[in-house]
């Protein structure tokens, strides 16, 4: 893992904390509020149920003595002290008002009477709800209709404060939470990057302490070579000598391109020339190795990119192309545009007959070889695709490989 994947790797981290937190947030903040607003609804329902029983009427039902007064509608108000305004309207059979009892500015009665009027025409026994701050109720009665309209001014402003109270205090919690895990994500991943330093120095120092000996070696071999001959057992030596110095530059290649994945300039770059210009050294080889190499690359297309990488991303995937192809078999390498000219699309495909049971998803997993023979046959280490995987990762594109009738195929799509 290098520094930018660790980097991709904390901001992640820190995205799921945040949504973590607005979630909670929300359904906390979220429970208070409806429960404030269920309780406050259940108590005006409540109170506009006893206005409607006594139909505005100050009403006192004794039995003996007063200890037993049954409650009267300013008793209400008392204990409900949000609900400072009412106004009761009692309609016969025939629509006419024949009580009208309010709180409110007597000379607002015309507007009260109107809008009582209006709510009359209510379907179904019993109908409640809302219109700005007033709550309104409309019920049947024998002979009529009694409709009661109660302010609730308090309580729809409580609970517009509660609503923004809890708004203000998630967002500023959110702001808080996003510094406070943004600056200890920042020590959370400090271990990791240091590992990721102390590897790459590990495996610089090892390449450069291993070339030595291993010169050494292949020299003393050759030397026996020519004093005594070839035999299986020299040349067996100098084979492995030779894998031995593939793997150490195929390390420190490694390192060098988690080095420079975050260096290099982007500028103005013919991609059309550069694949054009990687692909041409492999023409004798592949005719050398009696196969057929084939490309579609248009004659220019321009792109905004380190040049080096779109070379070196190419070099990697013909010379993968040519070890692994098929004795007589062809490569073939196209070029082209993405949609919207954002980017290209880059695919080379070879022959593989073998390969239909292929599990192509751990092709780009680092020193994965799907047969270690055929690897050694052709110096394989299972680099190189992870090296190209990292430079599409880079430009935010992608890799894949595909089989299809015989050949394999990797497409790489850049965005430049």
């Amino acid at each position: 893992m290098n520094e930018r994947e660790i980097e991709k790797l904390r901001k992640r981290f820190i995205m799921i904390a945040m949504l973590s937190f607005l979630i909670v947030t929300m359904v906390i903040g979220g429970a208070a509020y409806f429960v404030t607003y269920f309780t406050s609804r259940n108590l005006i329902r409540d109170t506009l149920d006893k206005i409607t029983a006594a139909e505005g009427n100050e009403v006192s039902l004794r039995s003996g003595d007063d200890s037993a007064r049954e409650p009267r509608l300013t008793d209400v108000f008392r204990r409900t002290s949000g609900f400072r305004f009412y106004f009761v309207a009692v309609f016969n059979s025939e629509g006419k008002i024949t009580s009208f009892r309010t709180s409110m500015p007597v000379e607002d009665k015309a507007l009260y009477t109107g809008y009582a009027k209006k709510l009359r025409k209510a379907n179904g026994e019993i109908r409640f709800g809302r219109y700005g701050k007033y709550y309104f109720q409309v019920k049947k009665r024998s002979g009529g209709l009694v409709v009661a309209v109660l302010d609730c001014g308090q309580e729809v402003d409580m609970l517009s404060r509660l609503l923004y109270i809890i708004l203000m205090v998630s967002a500023a919690g959110l702001l808080g939470t996003f510094f406070i895990v943004r600056a200890l994500s920042k020590r959370a991943v400090q271990p990791e990057i240091e590992i990721n330093r102390r590897q790459k120095q590990f495996i610089t120092d090892a390449s450069h302490e291993l070339k030595t000996p291993l010169a050494v070696i292949r020299a003393n071999t050759e030397l026996e070579q020519m004093m005594n001959g070839e035999n299986e057992w020299n040349q067996s030596t100098i084979e492995q000598v030779d894998r031995m110095n593939g793997l150490i530059q195929n390390l420190v290649m490694i390192t060098r391109a988690q080095e420079q994945e975050n260096s290099g300039e982007a500028e103005p770059v013919d991609a059309a020339q550069a694949v054009r210009e990687s692909v041409e050294p492999y023409r004798s080889l592949a005719l050398q190795q009696q196969k057929e190499l084939r490309e579609e690359i248009p004659d220019s297309l321009a792109v905004t990119a380190d040049g080096s990488r779109i070379r070196q991303l190419t070099t990697i995937l013909v010379d993968n192309a040519l070890k692994y192809c098929d004795d007589g078999g062809s490569i073939f390498v196209r070029l082209a545009g993405t949609k919207k000219d954002r980017g290209i699309v880059l695919t080379v495909s070879n022959s593989f007959a073998a390969g239909e049971t292929v599990d192509y998803a751990r092709f780009f997993d680092r020193f994965y070889r799907a047969d270690s023979s055929h690897s050694i046959d052709h110096g394989g280490y299972g680099i190189g695709l992870s090296i190209a995987e990292s430079i599409c990762s880079r430009y935010h594109g992608s890799i894949r490989a595909d089989w299809k009738d015989g050949m394999i195929s990797f497409r790489c799509v850049l965005y430049l």
